[in-house]
């Protein structure tokens, strides 16, 4: 007879299992339960091949969350397809000013609120290719605060939306694309035309017999020049040791000069020496003379006196002829 199961065994055995379930996926999820995450949805204009459900989220190169879903809409009244990528940050791995982990957002509001911060700031995400050799793409958010900003406006479960910018290979692409636009705008045909008709202007001149005659002309010329520029060349050289030999016999006759000049020099000086000595003199002498010959000197009262004497003479002969017989009778 068998032993009766005791209910009460079973029951341990699966909450022991249950708790055993739950510690394994905690050590080997990596605690990815207990994270604060927060999502948010995306929209990119390019094609998504090679972007799959797990692919990175990278801010700066920093891996901050994965790729949530993917999905693929039609819009039937505009007639076109909405591709929306859900995102999960987790918050833990951005941390504020004071090294704390980012408050997770509960509600709409503070998503679209942090969602707002973050456009303002400039975030703006883009997809990288991971390999060359898969092909595979993650996001890469970046600040882009130079490239416009475009949202869709769409609601899509709830979720705050946040801009992209397109990736490098659509932005090679577009630019490739609008430059093949402009050069199907340009008329080519007219172009090429005028081309050869310069092309074949050019081709005349170039065989016409004028250029022919003008370079036959600018050889003989050339020739005459070199011509020339030797003739010069033997020309010059025995003209220039003459100017040297005048030179070098200039520079010794200035040398003697020099050497010649000197005691003449001294004598001038000797005798500017003695001319200077008898002008001081001189003026010494014409100093005196001019002391003796002031209003106030003695050569000055000798001449006023000689012409008082002369006046008087001058008046008694006057007398005499009018007067002669005042010799004999005396002066009336």
């Amino acid at each position: 007879m068998s032993k009766p199961v005791n209910p009460y065994a079973i029951g341990l055995f699966l909450v022991g299992s249950l708790v055993l379930l739950i510690a394994a996926i905690l050590i080997f999820g990596g605690g990815q339960l207990l994270k604060k995450k927060t999502q948010y949805v995306i929209y990119f204009d390019s094609a998504l091949n090679g972007l799959n459900v797990g692919a990175p989220v990278k801010l700066q190169g920093v891996q901050v969350g994965t790729v949530k879903e993917i999905s693929l809409e039609l819009d039937q009244k505009a007639s076109r397809i909405i591709k929306p990528v859900v995102i999960e940050i987790d918050q833990e791995m951005v941390l504020d000013s004071s090294g704390k982990p980012f408050r997770a957002a509960t509600t709409f509001e503070e998503r679209q609120q942090n969602a707002n911060q973050l456009i303002e700031a400039g975030l703006k995400a883009q997809l990288q290719i991971q390999s060359f050799l898969t092909g595979l793409l993650y996001v890469e958010f970046n600040f882009h605060r130079d490239d416009p900003l475009k949202l869709t406006g769409i609601n899509y479960k709830d979720l705050a939306e946040l801009p992209s910018v397109p990736s490098t290979e659509d932005q090679i692409r577009n630019t490739a694309d609008e430059i093949l636009t402009k050069l199907r705008q340009l008329p080519l045909e007219d172009i090429i035309k005028d081309l050869a008709t310069t092309l074949k202007a050019v081709r005349d001149i170039t065989t016409s017999d004028d250029l022919k005659k003008s370079r036959a002309a600018l050889a003989q010329s050339l020739e005459e020049t070199d011509k020339l520029i030797t003739t010069m060349n033997r020309n010059l050289v025995p003209l220039l040791n003459n100017v040297n030999a005048t030179v070098t016999d200039t520079r010794t006759m200035v040398q003697q000069f020099t050497r010649d000049i000197k005691p003449v020099l001294v004598s001038t000086e000797k005798t500017l020496d003695t001319a200077n000595s008898l002008l001081l003199d001189s003026k010494h002498s014409m100093n005196s003379v001019e002391a003796i010959a002031t209003p106030e000197g003695p050569l000055w009262q000798s001449l006023e006196a000689l012409r008082e004497a002369a006046r008087s003479t001058k008046e008694l002969t006057d007398y005499l002829q009018r007067h002669p017989d005042s010799l004999l009778y005396g002066k009336e």
